[in-house]
């Protein structure tokens, strides 16, 4: 295989404690057809892995913060300092395709329109199931990923999603420069969507690219799938994602499904213990909302946008027609 410098691409890599993952994730990426420039933006690990990227890989960039600023923060760091037109953000991990970042840049170049575009994410321990081929959301305020478990042959195609995992998504930089970057009162947990749902308001695309694949080991960060801490900062951030990007007419006529999947989501969290947790976090999504900080981050209505208002709302109904068709 041929290998050489690319200059389209920027990998972003935000890490936290995440040594037993690091070495294999940067490796992969120096192994590949298209060699990019790598920024890895340390949140204050404690494991030293800070100190495993710039003792063993001094060729990528690392920007270390004194705290923990939360994965938005991280990525964005890691935006602001990239030189290319291109940025490919990764957890940490992942393993890379050889052909990965190639197949991306070629995608990207033939989609003008395409603002982001998702690899295939592949389970890392049972490689013929997918972990991940696009994000969908919902009318009942559910964001889950497309083709979650499903035989990796499945999807083959280059389809439209409604918004890119940024565990493996490459972004036009000049498009996230126009709409705003990733949203750091996020701190972690759905700001890919809020991200890409902005994305689709503006008019742009977003895209899964079937050849271009990445392998997942999933929850190395957080831990388990569920826990008091993610139930509480995704309970709060959803509610944010909802405020923020949706105008009061369609809020308002939304209203009953999203009442509806708030009552489900607390169900499902009492029976697993963490009924406390979302409530504690569906109260601190009421105070950032009612915050002039969220409240100045609201994306405001355009009439002429509104193509892709109803655009959006078509999607919002058609993924929970397929969620509650697959998944109850």
């Amino acid at each position: 295989m041929e290998q050489r410098k690319t200059e389209l691409t920027t990998v972003v890599i935000p890490n936290y404690n995440g040594i037993a993952y690091m070495e294999n994730c940067l490796k992969s990426l120096y192994a590949g057809s298209r060699i990019p420039e790598i920024i890895v933006v340390d949140n204050a690990s404690k494991d030293g892995s800070d100190v495993l990227v710039r003792e063993k890989f001094p060729e990528a960039e690392l920007i270390s913060f004194p705290e923990n600023k939360g994965f938005s923060a991280a990525v964005n760091a890691g935006i602001k300092a990239a030189g290319t037109p291109y940025v490919f953000l990764l957890n940490n991990d992942t393993t890379t395709d050889p052909l990965c970042i190639e197949h991306l840049e070629e995608a990207m170049e033939r989609e003008s329109n395409c603002f982001s575009m998702e690899a295939k994410m592949i389970q890392m321990r049972e490689k013929e199931k997918l972990d991940g081929a696009g994000d969908y959301y919902c009318l009942l305020g559910f964001a889950f990923a497309r083709g979650k478990d499903q035989p990796v042959e499945k999807y083959q195609k280059c389809d439209r999603i409604f918004s890119a995992c940024a565990g493996a998504a490459i972004y036009r930089k000049r498009l996230l420069e126009k709409i705003g970057l990733f949203d750091e009162a996020h701190f972690a947990y759905l700001e890919d969507v809020d991200v890409g749902y902005r994305a689709n308001l503006y008019g742009y695309r977003n895209l899964f690219a079937p050849d271009a694949a990445v392998y997942h080991v999933g929850s190395a960060v957080s831990g388990s799938r569920h826990n008091p801490f993610k139930v509480e900062l995704t309970a709060r951030n959803n509610l944010y994602l909802i405020y923020k990007n949706m105008p009061p007419l369609q809020l308002l006529i939304n209203l009953p499904f999203l009442l509806l999947g708030i009552l489900i989501k607390g169900v499902y969290f009492v029976r697993k213990g963490m009924g406390k947790s979302y409530l504690s976090g569906l109260k601190k999504g009421i105070s950032l909302c009612a915050s002039k900080e969220g409240r100045g981050r609201r994306v405001h209505f355009k009439l002429k946008r509104l193509p892709f208002y109803l655009w959006t709302e078509w999607e919002l109904i058609l993924s929970t027609l397929y969620r509650l068709c697959f998944y109850v």
